[in-house]
């Protein structure tokens, strides 16, 4: 099983927005943009709360969820913040799609990433200890990447459905027990 430790989503408003203007008006320390750092404006509607950042091109991310509701409840959220601001007319956006579930599983044991790295193949593996402590797992559906330590902790990443990255941890325990 594997939990979810963020949920980075992204839409489109129909709009064009001037961030400067928008964030001189909005404040700190909800809204907060330096063009010469980051050509997006940062919301954060709380000090915990996960982070929205808009671009002038009217693309916004949502990143930091850790669930699908609370990802849904802070787009609703940022969209009836900018009605509420007379940005949008309406609360809706033109699209809205989920583009990586992040989440963590655990192999419940020390593995040997040299022998994984043989063992699951060459082609589908990348693994140099010196440039980073993980080897990193590309499945055959190419639906997302793997990062498995050398403790047992695997990251699973790039999946834009839940179901993709709990069938690809999955499969990869599958794997890992017939070599055991």
């Amino acid at each position: 099983m594997v939990e979810i430790v963020n949920i980075v989503g992204s839409g489109a408003l129909d709009v064009e927005l001037d961030l400067e203007r928008l964030a001189d008006d909005i404040g700190d320390p909800v809204a907060r943009y330096n063009p010469d750092n980051y050509p997006g404006m940062y919301l954060r509607f709380g000090e915990d709360e996960p982070l929205v950042t808009v671009y002038r091109t009217v693309k916004y991310i949502l990143t930091g969820a850790d669930s699908d509701d609370e990802l849904h409840s802070l787009r609703e959220r940022f969209l009836a913040f900018f009605a509420n601001l007379g940005v949008l007319e309406e609360p809706e956006d033109e699209w809205f799609s989920v583009q990586n579930y992040v989440c963590t599983g655990d192999l419940e044991g020390a593995q040997n990433l040299n022998a994984l790295a043989i063992g699951l193949g060459l082609e589908k593996t990348e693994y140099e200890p010196e440039q980073f402590p993980g080897l990193i797992y590309r499945p055959d559906s190419r639906d997302c990447v793997i990062l498995i330590f050398a403790t047992g902790r695997v990251v699973v990443t790039g999946a834009r459905e839940l179901e993709i990255a709990e069938r690809a941890f999955k499969q990869l325990q599958n794997t890992l027990s017939e070599y055991l």
